[in-house]
């Protein structure tokens, strides 16, 4: 029996020891590709599975575009869409309010502006992200190029993965922003968290911007990325599971909905016609004497009292 034992547990631990692990994959998108060429071919000297994703409207689009293409890097286009704050818009933003058709033309003049984009993901869109019906109209336009779509996640509620269903498109989530701040030791700590989310959950998409601070910190994590971590492209994520945590949103666009009405309303202040007159303190103690003095109880009890008196 003893001898049994000491087998079953010497065969376990050679299972334990012998099974494959399981790499974490962290996939990196470094948005706003277009407008800092400089800057941006530092990006281009990272290893390849690092993504681009390139604004079509930028002043060096196409060309950015084909040199990260042909460094071996994976392009998407970075479109941008209708925030929720009130702010300038860029040229060729995506509304919720506009028609398939609109969309249509949007879509096909990025597609021409950004060469062998594979993908495409959002600049801002806030407000068109959350709109059920404006993302089904994106959807069915990304279908015509076989581009899958990349959320930002730039509001919680984002309706494009409740969108993309019953069309052919692939829906990938963004999990952290590396960038938010300037500062190296924040980007560095959103980093590690990118690389703790993919080792936990078995991947992660980490978006960036070509900002030097950005670059700096990439160039030093990347070079001693984890022996658990591999870096992919975003594309090799597609059949990955994704897990649709929305509400539908099914507000029409451009229509607003007005804020509740409030089922209380407040007894209306009654005003006086004629100016109030001052009451003394003197007044009010005499006020409030006469009004026991000839009150029903002290009467009674002075009637009492008087009998009482006639009984003596």
């Amino acid at each position: 029996m003893l001898q049994f034992r000491h087998l079953v547990l010497s065969l376990a631990g050679a299972l334990v020891f012998s099974a494959p692990v399981l790499a974490g994959k962290l996939a990196i998108v470094i948005d706003d590709f277009g407008y800092r060429p400089q800057t941006e071919n530092q990006v281009l000297a990272m290893p390849q599975a690092v993504s681009v994703a390139v604004l079509p409207n930028a002043t060096y689009a196409r060309e950015m575009a084909t040199k990260a293409h042909n460094s071996g890097h994976e392009v998407l286009i970075h479109l941008p869409m209708a925030p929720l704050s009130k702010q300038p818009l860029e040229k060729d933003t995506l509304r919720p309010e506009m028609s398939s058709a609109e969309i249509e033309r949007i879509i096909s003049d990025a597609v021409s502006k950004v060469p062998y984009a594979v993908g495409l993901n959002n600049h801002m869109g806030s407000a068109m992200t959350s709109s059920l019906f404006g993302m089904q109209k994106v959807m069915q336009a990304l279908e015509h190029y076989n581009l899958y779509f990349l959320d930002s996640m730039t509001i919680g509620n984002s309706q494009a993965l409740r969108a993309s269903t019953g069309t052919g498109v692939k829906v990938l989530k963004r999990k952290v922003f590396l960038d938010d701040t300037q500062n190296e030791g924040d980007i560095r700590r959103q980093f590690n968290h990118a690389v703790e989310l993919a080792r936990r959950n078995g991947s992660a998409i980490a978006i960036g911007h070509p900002h030097p601070t950005t670059v700096r910190v990439l160039q030093q994590a990347l070079s001693s990325l984890p022996a658990d971590i591999t870096l992919v492209r975003p594309s090799s994520l597609l059949n990955e599971p994704q897990i649709d945590t929305s509400t539908p949103n099914t507000t029409a666009p451009g229509s607003i909905t007005p804020p509740p009405r409030n089922p209380f309303r407040g007894v209306k202040q009654c005003k006086t016609k004629q100016k109030l007159q001052p009451v003394y303190a003197s007044r009010f103690f005499s006020v409030v004497g006469e009004s026991i003095r000839d009150s029903s109880l002290v009467r009674y009890m002075q009637h009492q009292w008087q009998g009482w008196g006639l009984k003596e």
